[in-house]
C-alpha cells in the first residue's frame, strides 16, 4: 500500500545534471495512482449521474463539509491498509453524489448541456496537459507547496463567506482563483510523485481527485455565469 523505496538512504530519484530519472518505485506509485484515480472518477461519475437522474437534493454545505472532512480523516488514518482504498471510494462517491444536484441545476438552463460538456472538456484538457508537462519536464514543483496551501485555505474561507453572506461577485472570484490553485495542485502533486515526495498512492489519488473535482465545479460556475449573460 505504501510504496516506499529509499536506495542507500537517499532520495529514490537519481539525478544526472538537471535530469530527473523516474525510478521503479516512483513509477509504481504513479501507475497505481492513475489506475485508482480512473476508477474513482468513474465511480464518482456514476454516483453523480444517479443523483442527478433521481433528482436527489443537495445535502447542504454543512453536511457536505462534515462528510468530506470526516471521510478525509478516515482515509488519512487508514491510508496504509486495504480499508484506505474502500474509504477513498466512499469519499469520491460522496463527492459525486453532492455533484449530481449541481449538474442537474445547470442542465435545466437553456444551454446547460453545452456548459456542462465545456466544463468537463476544459477540466480534462487542463489535467492532461499539466500532467503531461510534469511528466515530460520532471521539474521540481516543491516550491509551490507553501503558496498553494495558503492560497487554498484563504480561497476556501472566502468561498464560505461568499455562500453565507450571499456575495455573487466574491463567489465568482473564488471560482477563478480555484481554477488557478487546482491547476497548480495538479502540477505539484504529479511532480511530487515523480520525484519520490509522495509514496502513498491512496493519498496521491485523493489529492488529484479533489483537484479535478474543484477544477470542474469552478469552471462550471464560471461558464454558467457567462452563459446567463
Amino acid at each position: 500500500m505504501n510504496d516506499r523505496y529509499n536506495a542507500f538512504g537517499n532520495n529514490p530519484l537519481r539525478t544526472q545534471s538537471t535530469t530527473t530519472v523516474l525510478d521503479s518505485a516512483a513509477h509504481r506509485v504513479l501507475r497505481n495512482t492513475y489506475m485508482l484515480l480512473s476508477l474513482c472518477l468513474g465511480f464518482a461519475a456514476l454516483t453523480a449521474g444517479t443523483s442527478a437522474a433521481m433528482g436527489l437534493p443537495h445535502p447542504g454545505i454543512i453536511i457536505t463539509l462534515l462528510g468530506y472532512f470526516g471521510l478525509l480523516f478516515l482515509v488519512t488514518k487508514y491510508r496504509d491498509s486495504g480499508a484506505g482504498i474502500a474509504l477513498v471510494f466512499a469519499l469520491t462517491g460522496f463527492m459525486g453524489y453532492t455533484l449530481g444536484p449541481i449538474i442537474s441545476q445547470y442542465l435545466h438552463m437553456p444551454n446547460g448541456s453545452q456548459i456542462v460538456m465545456t466544463a468537463l472538456g476544459g477540466t480534462a484538457a487542463i489535467f492532461l496537459g499539466l500532467s503531461a508537462y510534469a511528466l515530460i519536464s520532471k521539474r521540481d514543483m516543491s516550491f509551490m507547496g507553501g503558496f498553494l496551501a495558503i492560497g487554498i485555505l484563504v480561497a476556501f474561507l472566502a468561498g464560505l463567506a461568499a455562500i453565507f453572506l450571499n456575495i455573487p461577485a466574491l463567489s465568482l472570484t473564488v471560482s477563478a482563483v480555484f481554477v488557478l490553485l487546482m491547476s497548480g495542485m495538479i502540477l505539484y502533486e504529479t511532480s511530487n510523485i515523480i520525484r519520490g515526495g509522495e509514496t502513498n498512492y491512496v493519498m496521491a489519488t485523493l489529492s488529484l481527485f479533489v483537484s479535478i473535482f474543484n477544477l470542474f465545479t469552478s469552471l462550471l460556475h464560471l461558464l454558467g455565469f457567462a452563459g446567463k449573460e
